[in-house]
C-alpha cells in the first residue's frame, strides 16, 4: 500500500493505491483502498506531520 499526501494551496491531496475489491470485516461493502489504520504522511501543517486514516469502498 502506497499513501502519499501533499498540500496544494489550501487542499490536502491524498494518493493511495487501489486494490482489488475485498469484502470489509462486516461484509456490507467491498474495500478498494485503505490505510488500514492511521498513517503518518510527509505533508506538514505548522511543522507537524499530517496523519491520515482512509477507507474507500463500493457497495456490492
Amino acid at each position: 500500500m502506497l499513501v502519499e499526501a501533499r498540500i496544494e494551496g489550501n487542499k490536502l491531496c491524498v494518493e493511495i493505491d487501489l486494490e482489488p475489491p475485498t469484502p470489509s470485516t462486516s461484509g456490507k461493502t467491498l474495500v478498494v483502498a485503505s490505510t488500514r489504520g492511521n498513517v503518518t504522511t510527509g505533508a506538514m501543517v505548522d511543522g507537524k506531520p499530517v496523519i491520515v486514516g482512509l477507507n474507500a469502498y463500493i457497495k456490492p
